[in-house]
């Protein structure tokens, strides 16, 4: 490298020792690289910054050497920056595009990649080894999950907007670029709040963010030229970015943030390379990339679901919607002398999440700008204010993170000191449970990412290489932590050591049951289950008699059979062992005497449609509340020879399931999309109704459990592949848990859950696939645990087979 007194290379020497490498490796020299030399003496005679701009495009393989050479002498010249730029019709090999950024080196300014031209490959080595550049755009990308964890630290704007596969982050993806200050992510599919704003928690210089864009349009100007966008911007791109990339390469920090970025994206004349798909990729499913869509995928039209007008300064929302639930006229009170109206455009789902704008604006104290609107101080004190009702920091509505360390050294004083002084000090409060909470607290708040295992059972331990389980239901044992058992959509009735993961007993179908969607233990008899099938065969089995692997032995052997209850979807014991209750699709629901092995009676007309789930309280014998798809929920008392209920409550849609609270107390009832009440037991009073987004579908079958005993509730829908956790007292959301795949037809969607009744804030998942695969398994979900980057696990989509049926 040159000295300091060396003379730096001017742009004409440059030309020529171009053209003199291009001469050495026998090509012609590339007539945009010379029309950039022009460019640049014409900048520099107007004493602009001098740079340099290569179009990929314009450029083939054979021009790459003599360009390597070129970069070897540009860090000694006249030449400030370099921007590198590709478009619609660009093909070269990913190596070279990035062998080319690697030689600019301290000089990239731009980096504009869009489409993801260059493959799988280039994207990883991207992701992985890092850049110079400033501002790097990679709109239109397949990033599945972004995973940057190469140097990044010059980077100070980041385009990510249209990449259709982007659905989520790792946990460390932005902890190499602590100066970008501006990221746009608009039609992506981030959906997440709790994962997505943990990451860009580690964006401590950023300041302005965008999930979608606001579009204003003025009752004035009803018409706009082809030359301007929504925005009144010129729909040009290079221009555009050329606007911002200059006060970027100026180092201009003082700017604030809504002028640094605001005229940075366009989104008018997308180009599409449709040619650059290849369906012959390798999809592995440990890949962060995704190559398996189709680019007419996208959709560029603006969503007219939430629309506001400005009149006077006052905002008019012309419908209800559920995007961001933010009052956007908040922030354009300076409007006051014409009607207008802003709509969102090229949403991605998280802009869909109730509260989406409060809660990322009360996350985020240094952001300025959300979603190409400024955040005023009045509007960040209601933030905070929405998020402290809606939503839990930590879990029982601990308001600090404490380390767990500290947490034992309160005990161990508070064990040790005994004056009323000393206790008042250290108090956690008089529950047994509270420093047991508190530990919990720490955990769930030490990372947004919860460890996902799924269950790994298979036919080669019962030595059937070519056995696999797609499990229909499943319950966790009452009584004894290790066992879960799970019925299969086969007939097969399969009780594993969950903990270890091995098979405890199994009772292949053999052509006697259809899908199992009924399963219930019994307490004083922790070795026996009932097991029913949505073709009515209903038995009782002891699992000591159960074999482990196949066998000649009759399946039936060592069990019980009752009389069928035809379309069984929900069958359930009483606290005594002594009953049990078995419903399905009709208005009936059938009592059984456990002792005996015979059904008792029938009883008939309970409900005006079918009842789809059945459950007994858990300490009163003859108390259990019916669910139907006819809108209600009733309780009822044998000993009042279920005539009529002892109280009814009815939903606005069809219900999927009631159950009750461990200590009776309460009634959890899910409905159709996502309509979840908690019900006072004894007559029935709503209590609380957890407000969570629709989304619309009438296939949306909602389920919900108690979590922590009747701490939290867990509620997920077979339309949706997340699971939200709620706080069973106030409803407020805790947390989120999104099922990830990757590949074709990736995500999942939930097809049951439990909580796990001996482990804090631990449950599982019963998660299908979508056709034609028509798999399904158990995931496990530990919240206390925090996901390694490295085990991170993949998931996939449901399939919609018998969603309807059961709990």
């Amino acid at each position: 490298m040159a000295s300091v007194d060396s003379p730096l290379f001017d742009v004409t020497t440059l030309e020529q020792m171009y053209c003199e490498s291009c001469q050495i490796h026998g090509v012609l020299p590339n007539s945009a690289i010379l029309s950039g030399f022009f460019q640049a003496q014409v900048q520099k005679s107007c004493n602009q910054i001098c740079s340099l701009d290569i179009f990929l495009d314009d450029f083939k393989d054979t021009d790459f050497p003599p360009l390597f050479d070129l970069f070897i002498a540009i860090e000694t010249s006249e030449v400030q920056a370099v921007d590198i730029r590709n478009g619609s019709s660009c093909l070269l090999r990913g190596e070279h595009v990035l062998s080319l950024m690697h030689a600019v080196n301290q000089k990239l300014r731009v980096a504009v990649l869009r489409d993801s031209p260059f493959g799988k490959d280039f994207l990883r080595e991207l992701s992985q080894k890092g850049s110079t550049c400033q501002v790097l755009n990679l709109r239109s990308s397949h990033i599945r999950q972004l995973n940057m964890v190469g140097e990044f630290r010059r980077i100070r704007i980041l385009n990510l907007d249209f990449s259709i596969s982007l659905t989520s982050f790792r946990e460390d993806c932005f902890t190499c670029m602590p100066n970008l200050i501006c990221l746009s992510m608009c039609e992506t599919k981030i959906a997440n709040l709790w994962t997505t704003v943990a990451a860009l928690s580690k964006l401590s210089s950023l300041v302005e963010l965008s999930f979608q864009k606001w579009v204003f349009y003025s009752a004035s100007s009803t018409e706009k030229s082809d030359d301007e966008t929504e925005f009144g911007q010129p729909n040009s791109l290079t221009e555009i970015e050329e606007q911002s990339f200059g006060m970027v390469a100026h180092g201009n920090a003082n700017l604030g943030a809504e002028e640094v970025v605001a005229n940075m994206y366009s989104y008018s004349n997308v180009n599409i390379n449709q040619e650059v798909q290849s369906m012959s990729e390798d999809l592995s499913d440990d890949s962060d990339f995704d190559f398996s869509h189709h680019m007419e995928e996208f959709d560029f039209r603006e969503p007219t679901s939430s629309a506001y007008s400005i009149s006077n300064g006052q905002p008019h929302p012309h419908n209800e919607s559920s995007l961001g639930e933010s009052s956007v006229g908040s922030f354009m009170g300076d409007v006051t002398d014409f009607a207008s109206t802003y709509v969102p455009c090229h949403a991605s789902p998280i802009c869909y999440e109730k509260h989406y704008r409060e809660y990322t604006i009360a996350s985020l104290p240094h952001l300025k700008v959300l979603d190409n609107l400024p955040i005023r101080k009045v509007e960040r004190e209601s933030a905070a204010v929405t998020f402290s009702d809606y939503f839990e920091y930590l879990p029982y509505n601990r308001k600090h993170k404490e380390s767990i360390m500290n947490i034992f050294h309160k005990r161990e004083l508070k064990a040790s000191q005994r004056t009323k002084s000393q206790k008042h000090v250290h108090s956690y409060g008089n529950s047994q449970y509270s420093y047991t909470r508190s530990l919990c607290a720490a955990k769930v708040g030490s990372s947004a990412w919860p460890f996902l295992h799924p269950l790994s059972i298979s036919g080669n331990d019962l030595g059937n290489a070519n056995s696999s389980f797609r499990p229909r239901q499943f319950e966790y044992h009452p009584t004894i932590s290790s066992l879960m058992v799970f019925g299969t959509v086969d007939g097969d009735v399969v009780v594993v050591n969950h903990e270890n993961e091995k098979i405890v007993g199994h009772i292949p179908s053999l052509g006697a049951m259809n899908s199992v969607l009924g399963l219930c233990w019994l307490k004083k008899y922790p070795s026996k289950l009932i097991a029913g099938s949505d073709n009515g065969s209903l038995r009782l089995y002891d699992i000591e008699n159960m074999p482990t692997i196949v066998t000649g032995v009759n399946p039936g052997s060592g069990s019980v059979t009752f009389d069928d209850f035809d379309q069984l979807t929900s069958v359930h014991v009483n606290s005594t062992d002594e009953l049990f209750l078995a419903s399905g699709y009709s208005k009936d629901v059938a009592l059984y005497d456990l002792n005996h092995g015979r059904r008792i009676q029938v009883f008939t007309d309970m409900h005006r449609g079918h009842i789809n789930v059945v459950k007994f309280s858990n300490h009163m014998p003859s108390i259990f509340a019916t669910s139907s798809f006819d809108h209600d929920v009733k309780l009822w008392d044998l000993r009042q020879k279920p005539i009529r209920p002892c109280h009814t409550s009815s939903s606005s849609r069809g219900n999927v399931m009631v159950c009750f609270s461990p200590d009776d107390q309460y009634l959890l009832v899910s409905a159709v999309d996502n309509e979840v009440r908690q019900l006072l037991a004894v007559d029935g009073r709503l209590h609380l109704s957890f407000e969570i987004a629709r989304i619309g579908s009438p296939q949306n079958y909602t389920r919900s459990y108690y979590l922590n005993g009747r701490d939290y509730i867990i509620t997920g829908s077979c339309d949706e592949h997340v699971v939200r956790v709620c706080c069973a007292q106030t409803g407020r959301r805790l947390r989120d848990i999104c099922l990830e795949g990757r590949g074709l037809g990736s995500s999942m969607y939930v097809q049951s859950l439990r909580g796990d009744p001996f482990r804090d804030f631990n449950l599982s998942i019963l998660a299908a696939y979508m056709p034609p695969s028509s798999k399904s398994e158990i995931v496990k979900v530990n919240l206390l645990q925090s996901c390694d980057n490295a085990n991170e696990q993949s998931y996939r989509r449901h399939s919609c087979l018998s969603r309807s049926m059961g709990g």
